[in-house]
């Protein structure tokens, strides 16, 4: 007797969630049915859904959309990290953003998803030494997102930046897990080294809007940057630093600020 094929739902369920709402949508909104249809339901995998998403957004005419999704498949063929990665994605920012109420939201309506899967790719062609095209895609993130990731950072898995406008990673930060981030936050450098010279975030870290982080410094795991701080010091795990220069003004205020998404100040202090 032949082994039972498992249930779609047991191998992908995240997949299997975004296809059953895509398709609830369509009959709610029939005028959204094509957009559906052609990023989501002609797909079989949330991989090759993404690389059309990616290729879609980014596509100009100095590069096809065909090109651009051919890319993307060969990362995701190559390294499937990138899409266990983006299913994280998805789970921390349904589970932290208020305004995300599906699992399909990110994938179609969402820019910080959409640029930090961009980001993945081009990460993936620097590290197979295709630095030109990862400066492509960094561009074309950059003028669509408003999203400016050098493909050198190096930034972990269930990350939510919310909003995403005017976000900058620099060349040599490390972005931990579970990390969440509001607009306009900047992890960068303080001069002109050339050497490693960008923040290290851990994981679990909560930066809010505006905060600017920059030089080679760590901040520590499951710590709070308040909105609008400028952290030029390295800030110890799970406190809470705010102001300009930053300085430590409590408790991180819970075990996991990133997941909590607590910015009130009063709550930690």
């Amino acid at each position: 007797m032949a082994e039972k094929r498992p249930e779609l739902a047991e191998v992908d369920p995240v997949w299997t969630r975004i296809k059953q709402e895509a398709e609830d949508a369509v009959k709610t909104e029939p005028l959204l049915g094509g957009m559906v249809h052609y990023s989501i339901l002609h797909y079989a995998t949330l991989d090759l859904a993404l690389a059309h998403r990616i290729a879609q957004k980014l596509s100009n005419g100095e590069m096809s959309g065909q090109i651009l999704r051919e890319i993307c498949d060969e990362a995701f063929s190559d390294d499937p990290e990138l899409a266990q990665a983006s299913r994280a994605d998805i789970m921390a920012i349904y589970e932290r953003d208020p305004a995300c109420h599906r699992f399909m939201q990110p994938l179609l309506f969402f820019k910080g998803f959409q640029a930090v899967q961009a980001y993945r790719i081009a990460n993936w062609l620097w590290r197979k030494g295709r630095k030109d095209l990862a400066y492509f895609f960094q561009m074309r993130c950059s003028e669509v997102f408003g999203v400016d990731i050098h493909p050198a950072a190096r930034i972990g898995k269930g990350i939510m930046i919310d909003h995403a406008h005017s976000i900058v990673i620099g060349e040599t930060a490390v972005v931990g897990d579970n990390v969440s981030m509001l607009h306009s936050v900047t992890l960068g450098g303080t001069g002109k080294e050339e050497e490693d010279r960008h923040p290290k975030i851990g994981d679990g870290v909560l930066i809010g809007a505006g905060a600017k982080v920059l030089g080679n410094i760590e901040v520590g795991y499951c710590s709070r940057i308040a909105a609008g701080s400028v952290v030029l010091n390295a800030v110890p795990p799970c406190k809470t630093v705010a102001g300009v220069p930053a300085k430590i003004v409590g408790e991180a205020g819970c075990s996991q600020p990133s997941i909590s998404m607590d910015q009130l100040l009063g709550g930690g202090a």
